[in-house]
């Protein structure tokens, strides 16, 4: 299966100025020389920068290209296929430009776009979701009218400035070397100039607001732990706000959580309001007790990212149990596994989790695009699993998995 590559910033340490080279899944920012922890923030999307050296007087023109990566996942008459996705493509259309990015942002560091950067930044044309749609097209090409369901989860969406110069024809800045053939003579840059990237980054001090103490968590967290008020937090407007946690309890120490998502959804064209309906409507070998239908239901997601067919398989093993065990509030105690995965992109995956387990398949496949799903609410939950040499694993739920392959998937 193909690999999400990562790439790297060079940015600077917003206390001290000490140099520093983040990923770009980082959140969460600790100074190797000052020490300390801040977590950034950021208003729509990371805009970046290609370094190249200046060439003189010549003012570079940039040319922004979407960066997209994130797991697709299609539902068939065959099953539900999966691709990892990772693609450049142009954000202002034109002919004379290369089409993509090639390898240069996996193989070079990036920056930031700085304020004082100089040059005409080229306008925008394509709006992220044109981009998501056209990347799910180009990848279902052919087989688009045997697809009932697409979903893409847990993408990342950037822009990418590449610098060029505009002489007799494009010039790459980067490789000094023309790209385009020689332009035509009513070639105009200056129509299609932006103003420079609005693009807003935070720092904030990464302490507890009630207590002051520090917050905890990994570098790509994007959830962070208070151990000393037992609180957990999001960054939300420049600031931390705690959110709702819970977990199932567990007598053994030893165990780490791992943090899924219970999702509350409105379902329309299909009943699936209770337990019993779940029972019904995946045609459980159970027979329904009177009870059940007063048990709400819940879609459940991983809260981290994790392969393609496991996050399928723990969504979809972990719906149909519905777990009943009574949720403990509040933080466990015990190694947390940290949140990699926001809610708006688990649940882009909730369609994809009900059409894993519908049936009869033959006839509800096809009603999937009558179906909506519409997540109303949702609280992250912690489920103990048990270390056994290489793998993580929880018998109740007969959910297994590798170490070193969770360790992996961060780059996903």
């Amino acid at each position: 299966m193909a690999q999400a590559t990562k790439i790297l910033i060079e940015h600077q340490c917003p206390q001290c100025g000490a140099p520093a080279t983040l990923e770009e899944t980082d959140r969460l920012f600790t100074c190797t020389f000052c020490r300390v922890k801040s977590f950034l923030t950021h208003k729509g999307f990371f805009h970046y920068l290609l370094p190249h050296a200046p060439k003189g007087e010549e003012e570079p023109v940039y040319l922004p290209y979407w960066r997209l990566k994130g797991i697709l996942f299609w539902s068939m008459q065959t099953g539900i296929k999966h691709r990892i996705v990772d693609v450049s493509r142009q954000a202002a259309t034109s002919p004379h430009f290369p089409v993509s990015l090639g390898l240069r942002s996996q193989t070079m560091k990036l920056r930031f776009v700085p304020p004082e950067a100089e040059g005409r930044f080229l306008k925008r044309d394509m709006a992220a979701d044109e981009l998501k749609t056209t990347v799910k097209g180009s990848f279902l090409t052919g087989i688009a009218d045997s697809v009932f369901e697409h979903a893409l989860i847990g993408e990342t969406p950037s822009i990418i400035y590449a610098p060029f110069y505009i002489r007799s024809r494009v010039h790459d800045a980067v490789l000094n070397r023309p790209v385009s053939d020689v332009l035509p003579e009513d070639f105009k840059i200056e129509s299609h100039t932006d103003s420079h990237p609005d693009m807003e980054i935070r720092f904030i001090p990464a302490l507890c607001p009630r207590c002051n103490w520090d917050l905890e968590g990994e570098r790509d967290s994007l959830v962070l732990h208070c151990r000393n008020c037992r609180t957990l937090y999001q960054a939300g407007n420049g600031k931390f706000e705690p959110i709702r946690v819970a977990h199932l309890p567990e007598s053994d120490k030893d165990c780490v959580f791992l943090p899924f998502y219970r999702v509350e959804a409105d379902t329309s064209g299909i009943l699936l309001r209770s337990y019993a309906d779940l029972v019904t409507n995946a045609n459980l070998p159970k027979v329904i007790r009177k009870e059940w239908e007063n048990l709400p239901f819940h879609f459940w997601s991983p809260a981290f990212k994790v392969r393609p067919e496991s996050f399928l398989r723990f969504a979809r093993t972990l719906t149909l149990s519905q777990p009943q065990t009574r949720l403990v509030k509040g933080v466990p105690n015990g190694i947390l596994h940290p949140v990699t995965l926001s809610i708006a992109e688990a649940s882009e995956g909730l369609k994809i989790n009900l059409a894993s387990f519908i049936k009869p398949q033959q006839t509800m496949l096809p009603r999937l695009k009558e179906i909506a799903v519409k997540p109303k609410k949702a609280v992250l939950v912690y489920i103990p699993f048990h270390e056994s040499g290489t793998d993580l694993s929880h018998p109740h739920f007969q959910l297994r998995i590798n170490k070193h392959l969770l360790r992996y998937a961060k780059n996903l």
